[in-house]
């Protein structure tokens, strides 16, 4: 069983009602940010492809680079097998990206099935494939497939979130934080939104989600 999917915000509404129950740092933090979104997002190879080209570029850098991959059909990975590493440098990928996109198109995911597999087998089927880590995997069974009790404790700004809300003295490592979250199961992923609506809230700026 690999529990429950988020769907919509009433979803949201009762993994927050439940961890304000459970722990009174939530209910304090849900006081100053109100519900967090819902953040659910397309999900499939266009998804984890445009993690990738994002990855070190600037917002306005990787929209270009995305904007022509779209435009040429190589959102689809029928269309960008068939290219080589250089016409993917052509649209602005550096080699080693170049490199992950054909891996990716490659792969054979079966997208659906990360619905349902357990999340350490989800994770290891989206890491098999080079260019992808741990991080994007959880990134992405988060906010593309849904999944409630998926957590990113590499995630810098829900380690930052962390600190402040549950006063620590220094910014938990992702091991010590994966520990604390294990808590807040079987709601991690709202969570996790639940951090990332406080970070922006303490820091006046947007916590880093893709």
């Amino acid at each position: 069983m690999t529990g429950r999917l988020i769907e919509t915000l009433d979803d949201i509404r009762e993994g927050c009602d439940w961890l304000a129950g459970a722990e009174p740092r939530f209910a304090a933090a849900l006081e100053r940010t109100g519900l967090p979104p819902l953040r659910r997002s397309g999900g499939g190879f266009p998804a984890l492809l445009h993690t990738i080209c994002a990855q070190q570029l600037s917002v306005a850098s990787a929209n270009a680079v995305w904007t022509r991959l779209q435009a040429a059909g190589a959102d689809d990975p029928a269309v960008l097998s068939q290219l080589d590493e250089s016409a993917l440098r052509q649209f602005g990928l550096s080699r080693p990206k170049a490199r992950y996109a054909l891996a990716l198109a490659g792969s054979g995911i079966d997208y659906d099935a990360l619905a349902v597999l357990p999340e350490d087998e989800a994770i290891a089927v989206l890491t098999s494939v080079k260019g992808i880590g741990v991080w994007t995997a959880e990134i992405y069974l988060m906010f593309s497939v849904g999944r409630a009790d998926v957590f990113a404790p590499g995630d810098l700004a829900l380690q930052e979130a962390t600190r402040i809300l549950f006063g620590l003295r220094k910014r938990p490592d992702e091991k010590s934080l994966r520990r604390r979250a294990a808590r807040w199961s079987p709601w991690r992923g709202v969570a996790a939104r639940l951090l990332w609506a406080y970070y922006r809230v303490t820091k006046q700026r947007e916590g880093i989600t893709e």
